[in-house]
């Protein structure tokens, strides 16, 4: 896989490496796929936020009204990817101008479907975030397909529609997993199974976990490449298990049963160690580790506790981990041993949270902007501002001294000004 790592560093750089052609001395900061270059909602080093977010220290560049949506904005060198659904008929994608929010291009097709009765309240439009290599985008359409489309021009270079190609059921909740692209390979939950599809064309290399995807259809869950316990793997939770996953083969390394209510596995689990953190909606908060014995590893639980994450993905800095939880409140637990640190008072029904070195920066659906400490010890916030008045469930991106927030009607972008000694 070492051929593997080397060219998705490369589709980083290569996203970013246009200010450095021109003679500038550092390269433009990205924002390329869920939660961020390394899908953990980490920062790369380099870049330094302010200790307030009031007056003047974060400033709006521009704002285009748009249809509805849940996907979270790409932020490629020159420009910005987001989707929406129009006139509950329609998914449309477009391209803007980084610096303006001008359009560059836009696709649409028919896609729509509405949700069950009881998450009708939280909207029925497209809900993915796509993926950009620097060349494609991967953008799931609502009604369980995957189109990938030129990111210079938006022309559609092929598409799979899971259900006609796989005889499967329209997911209940439509399409929510956020493909990941590694070498020459779009990895994606849909079709109630796992998939690793070419890059260029769309055909499939192999198909994992075909069980039917627990539930109703297709996984909330997002995957991610780690290396846990030594051993390089896909970490895929299913609405009902995680699992860890040989990208080459697709053969099924360990699994592990994640209790929930209704499948409400939602997160992203987070390699920590020769551990996978996860938290489920109705179950607990879990550290599983894999270990060796026979033809599949074995999984010991080395602790639970008793708090529920639910829709939102948390971040690990260090030895602990900060995490939204199903009550709305912010909690830290210490990952070597489960125990809670502290916790909050209520915020927002979800929180996009994105790290930076000691500080964590979260957007809660209300629209509130909270900028707090990675602080074991206490809840140390450092400041919040309310930044929009329309809800905000998309994941936040942050590139540099820029914010990108899609708020449900529009996609709205920030600068941070510059810090002062």
């Amino acid at each position: 896989m070492a051929g593997t790592r080397w060219w998705t560093a490369a589709v980083v750089w290569g996203c970013c490496a246009g200010s450095l052609l021109a003679g500038d001395k550092s390269p433009v900061a990205t924002w390329p796929q869920w939660r961020g270059p390394s899908r953990d909602g980490q920062i790369p080093a380099g870049s330094t936020w302010p200790d307030t977010l009031s007056g003047d220290s974060l400033q709006q560049v521009w704002k285009l009204p748009l249809g509805p949506s849940y996907s979270g904005p790409i932020v490629a060198e020159d420009r910005v990817f987001t989707t929406e659904t129009r006139n509950e008929k329609e998914e449309v994608v477009r391209a803007l101008d980084r610096k303006t929010g001008k359009l560059l291009w836009e696709v649409s097709w028919t896609g729509a479907m509405s949700m069950p009765f009881f998450a009708k309240a939280n909207g029925d439009w497209i809900r993915a975030t796509p993926a950009f290599d620097g060349e494609n985008l991967y953008v799931a359409g609502i009604r369980d397909i995957l189109v990938c489309l030129d990111g210079k021009t938006g022309a559609e270079k092929w598409r799979v529609d899971f259900p006609k190609r796989y005889k499967s059921s329209l997911p209940a909740f439509g399409f929510v997993c956020s493909p990941l692209v590694v070498g020459d390979a779009v990895y994606v939950q849909a079709g109630a199974a796992f998939f690793k599809l070419e890059r260029q064309t769309g055909k499939e290399i192999w198909k994992s976990l075909n069980d039917g995807g627990g539930m109703n259809g297709s996984a909330f869950s997002s995957p991610t490449l780690a290396t846990v316990g030594g051993v390089e793997q896909l970490l895929v939770q299913t609405r009902t298990k995680l699992a860890g996953v040989d990208p080459q083969t697709g053969s099924v390394k360990w699994e592990q049963e994640v209790p929930a209510f209704r499948g409400m596995n939602i997160l992203t689990p987070l390699a920590w160690k020769d551990g996978i953190f996860t938290s489920s909606y109705g179950g607990k908060s879990f550290l599983y580790r894999p270990t060796s014995g026979g033809d599949k590893a074995q999984v010991e639980t080395a602790w639970t506790n008793k708090v529920e994450g639910y829709m939102s993905t948390p971040v690990i800095i260090g030895d602990f981990v900060y995490m939204h939880l199903k009550n709305q409140r912010l909690t830290c637990l210490d990952l070597r041993d489960g125990k809670s640190q502290w916790t909050t008072t209520p915020y927002g029904k979800y929180m996009s949270l994105v790290a930076n070195g000691d500080k964590i920066l979260g957007l809660d659906e209300r629209g509130i902007l909270v900028l707090f400490k990675a602080n074991p010890e206490k809840f140390e916030q450092l400041d919040s501002r309310q930044i929009s008045e329309d809800d905000a469930w998309a994941h936040l991106a942050v590139c540099g001294d820029e914010l990108f927030v899609r708020e449900r009607k529009a996609l709205v972008a920030y600068r941070w000004a510059p810090t002062r000694n």
